[in-house]
């Protein structure tokens, strides 16, 4: 349980440096690297997210799941 919920906090972080990214480059116009940073920021987390989620299925942690249960 302890997983979904780290997975979860990732992927507000990852929504949230995108969201931050977005604004930056709207407010500065090019100006500064926050931009830059925010965007960096964002690929680090989705790669320790994809990097996380390998562990977590090699580990037994979480179970993949098809859409439709088998009945």
């Amino acid at each position: 349980m302890i997983i979904k919920i780290i997975i979860l906090i990732l992927l507000a972080l990852i929504l949230i440096s995108l969201g931050a990214g977005m604004f930056s480059l709207i407010k500065d116009r090019g100006e500064t690297n926050r931009t830059v940073k925010f965007l960096t920021i964002r690929i680090v987390l989705s790669i320790a997210l994809f990097v996380l989620l390998g562990i977590s299925f090699m580990m037994g942690w979480i179970q993949p799941h098809g859409l439709m249960p088998p009945g």
